[in-house]
């Protein structure tokens, strides 16, 4: 059974382009605001949404995720929040996955975490801190609940193990473009197009790329190699540093049509 992500990666590849996923944590700026976020990533031409789960001690996420987590996580969000803000995207007709680290989905509940994807009409779910030698829960959650289980894959992943974790991700192979945390950069690393080259040796799944791209030029030459371009510290900081609510989002609508944009002249 395919999911809406697995549907939108069949509508891209036929448009001969890659997809604009776009990420914003649950809660933030504020619970209602979250949600504005989002229709402002629809109105600007997002092809899919990420929601995060804010958490205390990210191991993958730079200062800016950090700093909107810390101020969603002060206002009380937790699991409720973020499948509110899942079913906002998909309700919007958009793809849409969480993710988040391990923790909160053990304590959620593994099966239950699972099946809520599912109830909200989420396609899968992100794990950046679970192996897959410590998945086997999980893969039996996701198979019941039949959304896409999404790995991390690093530049450091060796040849001989890349097969098996790319064996295991449904929706798409998540590719971290570099040793490091999430944040904006002037440049995309030069390892990224290595690594995807890398992971479609071992899989038909599509792949999508992480950590850097800010920019309508960092998108289109991600676009020319990868299935999917992920962008979220960029569309944060404009959230952070708007002197208002309505200018954030202004600014949101404004860098989704310029990726949007940059997606399409990838190829």
């Amino acid at each position: 059974m395919s999911t809406p992500l697995d549907d939108l990666f069949v509508k891209v590849r036929a448009e001969n382009r890659a997809a604009l996923i776009a990420y914003i944590p649950a809660g933030f700026p504020t619970n209602d605001g979250c949600k504005k976020v989002i229709q402002a990533f629809v109105d600007g031409g997002v092809d899919a949404i990420e929601i995060g789960f804010p958490y205390s001690d990210p191991v993958m996420d730079g200062p800016t995720i950090q700093a909107a987590a810390d101020q969603a996580l002060s206002q009380g969000t937790g699991a409720k929040e973020v499948f509110e803000a899942l079913k906002c995207a998909t309700d919007l007709g958009v793809p849409a996955v969480v993710m988040t680290y391990w923790n909160p989905i053990e304590k959620y509940g593994v099966e239950k975490f699972a099946q809520a994807i599912t109830d909200n009409g989420g396609s899968g779910v992100i794990t950046p801190d679970l192996t897959i030698e410590e998945s086997d829960s999980w893969k039996s959650a996701v198979e019941k609940s039949a959304i896409n289980p999404i790995y991390v894959v690093a530049p450091s992943t060796a040849d001989a193990r890349l097969g098996d974790v790319t064996a295991r991700c449904g929706g798409f192979v998540y590719a971290a473009s570099l040793m490091g945390v999430t944040g904006t950069r002037t440049s995309v690393s030069s390892g990224a197009s290595d690594l995807v080259s890398r992971i479609r040796k071992t899989t038909q799944t599509p792949v999508a790329v992480g950590l850097g791209v800010s920019t309508r030029d960092q998108a289109k030459g991600v676009a020319g190699y990868a299935d999917g371009v992920i962008v979220g510290s960029a569309f944060i900081n404009l959230l952070l540093e708007a002197t208002d609510e309505e200018a954030g989002l202004s600014s949101v609508r404004a860098l989704a049509k310029e990726l949007a944009m940059g997606v399409r002249e990838g190829r």
